[in-house]
């Protein structure tokens, strides 16, 4: 009997290091494993993070091998494939299971005929699943790249690609709630598009601008082709105006599910679309709102407490309403020096615009500005930028219109000011 559990602790050990161990690949940003905290060692109480999923099954399963109750990892490994039979990843865990009870085991996916590239990609998908585990989102704290959603944004999705995460935050009075969280797939050569067909996601803040179901989507490039998004696409603003006026080209990021067969594709798998099992998909889709709801995709989402959100917050709407003040006032310098010299407005060079925007003021005996529904996000760039969008009303003695007008800020020595300004 001692020896049974000897040996029975040995295979559980050899397979957790088999799993845990550290694994070689390419040196790629986004293939960096070196900021998600992975340590089998530690507990990890699942259960009061989310509602059992098949994520959560899988980390109780490490968790019974750490512990040595490979009986109990097999039996929820046997619930898990039941409950999805494609979880390739599941299949490839009992697999090694099995095999421990028969030969020692040399490596994480240790059957015969396996793929090594296969092997490396559902390994790199147990990391970045079982590090979201390590380092839950902090529950008081808000993410710093959501500064100020206005009530018509009910909710606002961030993409952290260097773990493989998609965060959702509800609006809860401007305020960015915890909604809900779920692993994702991005572009096999990690992030940071700049060209059609790079296979990269890019970086930066978007907006769903459609829905495509599946039933249009089968029209549109036949079924199979279709295949490949699994329940439907919804479609991103890729280009947006930064990305244009920095020469960065391609077209078609989407957030889509996963082909039928298929429960979930490895972190670096996609063409650039960011990629949901399609249980997941669904669940986001529900909430998604074509051309309001705001996606941004970054290396790092920053959590801060409040009270630095506040404040940051605060400093722009400062910003922005100075912007305004000083736009129906008479003192045309004052208003253009919120703008950076690079900057470009419509099109047109800085110093274009400038004088353009002088000749309008000097004809005009008064002008009232109004801005409703005013998004603040933080763009992620190197230096400090926001991405701020509003439906504008200008009216003067001459004019009256009505628009919706977005505005990418920088900060410049220490000074936010305006580096581009256009149409939404």
């Amino acid at each position: 009997m001692k020896q049974q559990r000897r040996s029975g602790l040995k295979t559980g050990l050899k397979l957790l290091a088999c799993l845990s161990g550290v694994v070689y690949v390419a040196p790629h940003p986004a293939n960096s494993m070196s900021n998600l905290p992975f340590d089998l060692g530690r507990t990890v109480n699942v259960g009061r993070l989310l509602p059992q999923s098949p994520e959560t099954m899988l980390v109780r399963v490490l968790q019974d091998i750490r512990a040595n109750h490979l009986d109990a990892a097999l039996a929820q490994l046997d619930r898990l494939i039941e409950m999805e039979p494609n979880y390739r990843l599941a299949h490839l865990i009992k697999g090694d299971l099995l095999l421990a009870r028969a030969r020692p085991l040399t490596a994480f996916g240790n059957a015969d005929g396996v793929s090594s590239d296969a092997v490396q990609d559902l390994r790199h998908e147990a990391l970045v699943r079982l590090s979201r585990y390590q380092a839950p989102p902090p529950v008081n704290a808000v993410p710093a790249d959501l500064l100020e959603l206005p009530p018509s944004q009910q909710y606002a999705l961030l993409v952290d690609t260097n773990r493989s995460r998609l965060y959702v935050y509800r609006n809860d009075n401007g305020v960015p709630r915890y909604h809900s969280d779920y692993y994702i797939t991005i572009g096999k050569k990690g992030y940071e598009k700049s060209r059609e067909g790079d296979q990269r996601t890019p970086l930066g803040v978007y907006f769903v601008t459609t829905r495509l179901e599946r039933e249009k989507l089968n029209k549109a490039v036949g079924t199979q082709a279709a295949e490949l998004f699994g329940i439907g696409a919804w479609p991103l603003s890729y280009p947006n105006e930064w990305d244009r006026q920095h020469g960065r080209r391609g077209h078609g990021i989407w957030l889509h599910g996963t082909p039928g067969d298929t429960y979930s594709r490895p972190p670096l798998a996609s063409n650039g679309c960011v990629v949901l099992t399609n249980q997941d998909m669904e669940k986001v889709g529900q909430i998604l709102q074509a051309g309001v709801t705001p996606v941004v995709i970054t290396d790092k989402v920053e959590w801060v407490d409040q009270l630095r959100w506040q404040k940051e917050r605060t400093q722009l709407a400062q910003q922005v309403e100075a912007w305004r003040r000083d736009w129906e006032g008479k003192d045309a310098e004052r208003f253009l020096s919120h703008y950076s010299e690079s900057a470009s407005a419509n099109g047109m060079s800085f110093k274009n615009w400038a004088q353009q925007k002088r000749q309008a003021g000097s004809a005009t005996q008064w002008k009232k500005v109004q801005l409703e529904n005013v998004s603040v996000l933080r763009y992620p760039a190197p230096t400090p930028m926001a991405v701020v969008t509003f439906d504008q009303d200008y009216r003067s003695d001459a004019t009256s219109t009505r628009s919706k007008k977005r505005q990418y800020w920088a900060l410049e020595n220490g000074q936010w000011r305006i580096v581009f300004e256009g149409s939404a």
